[in-house]
């Protein structure tokens, strides 16, 4: 892939969570969640993106999250689990994509709030349409997504380098 071609970066929230007594990392996703993340695949296949690589946290909501969303796509991406994103603020989700190599095109990665919509905030130096304006209205609830373009080197992503082209949120 040529670092000449945009990149697009899809954060992508893990669908609602129940609260069962088990350790905040092993919270599987409540019955909302499951029809969420399916619905969230849905509007992210229906993008027409295919992904290079899907980056998803450790934690079981979001494993879940992706078991769920991916079944809607057309393909299937390279799936790495990262413990790094499980809790990560927005640097230290920056440092992970930075990692990775320039043959991945197209990135998702799930994850959390508030780490995911604080990179969104960070990384979207400007905005397609009322984008940015349906984010900061909704926030970052649980299933939303923001799709992000920049150009140049993973290495290179940083504060204001991408455009926020499209963001989605259930009941959206």
């Amino acid at each position: 892939m040529s670092v000449a071609e945009p990149r697009r970066i899809v954060l992508f929230r893990h669908a609602k969570a129940d609260w069962p007594q088990v350790t905040d990392h092993e919270r599987p996703l409540a019955d909302r969640g499951r029809k969420e993340a399916a619905e969230a695949g849905r509007r992210l296949a229906d993008t027409g993106l295919t992904f290079d690589l899907a980056l998803c946290s450790t934690a079981t909501r979001t494993r879940e999250t992706w078991k769920l969303a991916v079944q809607e796509f057309p393909q299937r991406p390279k799936t790495l689990y990262e413990e790094r994103i499980y809790e990560a603020s927005p640097g230290e989700l920056i440092a992970v994509l930075n990692e990775t190599t320039d043959d991945a095109q197209n990135i998702l990665l799930i994850g959390h709030n508030p780490g995911v919509q604080g990179l969104a905030d960070i990384l979207a130096g400007s905005a397609e349409g009322e984008a940015r304006e349906r984010m900061n209205r909704r926030g970052f609830p649980a299933a939303a997504f923001a799709v992000l373009s920049f150009d140049g080197s993973w290495k290179a992503l940083e504060p204001g380098a991408a455009t926020l082209l499209d963001y989605w949120a259930p009941s959206d």
